[in-house]
């Protein structure tokens, strides 16, 4: 993912864009999770706030901020594997 210096090219947009699909499809899979105590109303307002900020990272150019915004999918879905609300969407 190294193409640009500092803002991302289309080529390292079309590097990541299997990996962030994939986060964003685990990541919605994971609220349906019965491990976590949430009703049907808070799983959808999750959902919605899930995709929310998928829409607005997808905007972003920066090579460093796209490459933090992937470890927080990952460690994100790694508390919803665990049955626990990551903080950012509680």
């Amino acid at each position: 993912m190294a193409k640009g210096l500092i803002w991302a090219t289309a080529e390292d947009l079309a590097s990541n864009r299997g990996k962030v699909l994939s986060l964003y499809r685990q990541i919605l899979r994971s609220l349906n999770s019965p491990k976590l105590p949430l009703t049907l109303a808070a799983r959808l307002h999750k959902k919605a706030e899930v995709r929310a900020i998928f829409m607005l990272a997808s905007e972003e150019r920066s090579l460093h901020n796209i490459a933090d915004l992937i470890d927080v999918a990952d460690y994100s879905l790694s508390l919803l594997r665990k049955g626990e609300i990551p903080k950012y969407i509680q």
